[in-house]
Parts: structure tokens; sequence; C-alpha cells
């Protein structure tokens, strides 16, 4: 006795890599943090491409918790990317504190591993003047695939 045709359609199922495989798609959301605006950019593991996401410049401290929080429930990151100013010479000074600040608060709010990248020469890749925020997440975030992603 032949099967029914509609049992020879049924698709197999989809090969999945298994979580821990290198090939397993990550999501990693970057930040240039500022006291005005924050920068946003999303890239992933498998094409180790930033771009531009979204430049957050809500009014209050209130407000910008809840559009990241909004963003990180969208894109459920593996993986969380800060950028941390410092002067040439590599001394920290107010908004190194405070990046790193509000990279523990990230870390600590949504419990997604937190990893610092030097932003210190970020600007000079943004050489173009109608650069936002959101470029220089994106810069930060390349800079972190670029280096192999360590940390």
């Amino acid at each position: 006795m032949r099967e029914p045709i509609a049992a020879a359609r049924t698709p197999a199922p989809r090969f999945r890599f298994p979580s821990n495989s290198p090939m397993t798609e990550q999501v990693v959301l970057g930040f240039d943090f500022g006291t005005r605006r924050i920068g946003v950019s999303l890239g992933n593991s498998i094409t180790r491409h930033a771009r531009p996401l979204q430049v957050i410049a809500a009014a209050t401290s209130a407000a910008r918790w809840e559009a990241i929080a909004a963003l990180v429930e969208q894109w459920r990151p593996a993986r969380i990317v800060v950028g941390v100013p410092r002067h040439p010479d590599g001394v920290a000074h107010e908004m190194t504190h405070r990046s790193q600040r509000f990279g523990r608060q990230l870390a600590g709010r949504y419990g997604v591993p937190v990893v610092f990248v030097d932003e210190r020469y970020s600007s000079a890749v943004l050489e173009h003047g109608n650069a936002s925020d959101a470029d220089a997440a994106a810069v930060i975030l390349q800079q972190w695939f670029d280096e192999g992603e360590s940390g």
C-alpha cells in the first residue's frame, strides 16, 4: 500500500546548530554613551558587521532606560558592547567613569554580559560632520568585532 501524498510533502525538520556552536548567530548591541544622547548600534556574530540602529535622546533618565529596555527586549542581545572614552594618553576622565557605570548598569538591569571598548580613536573614523551618535556606536561595535570579540 502506498503512503498518502501529503506525507511525502511534509518538510524535513530544519537543521539547527547547537547553541554552543560558533555558527549560532548572536545579536550584539553597541552603545556610545553620552549625557544627552546615547548612540545604539546592532551587529551579529556571524556577519561580524555593525550598523547604526538609533539615537536615544530622551529628556529624562527614566525615559532613556525605558528606550534601552525596549531595545533589549526587541533584539535580545547575547552581549552588549560599550565604548569607553579616554584621553589620547589613555588617562581616564569623567566620561570614562560615567561610561563604565552605564555599562555596569546595563549588565545589572538586563543580565547581559557587557564588554568595554576603548573608543579613543573612533571619532577619527567618523570624519564627516553629519555622523550621528548611532554611527559612533557602530564604529565602536565594529572595532570590537575586528579585534576578535574578546571579552
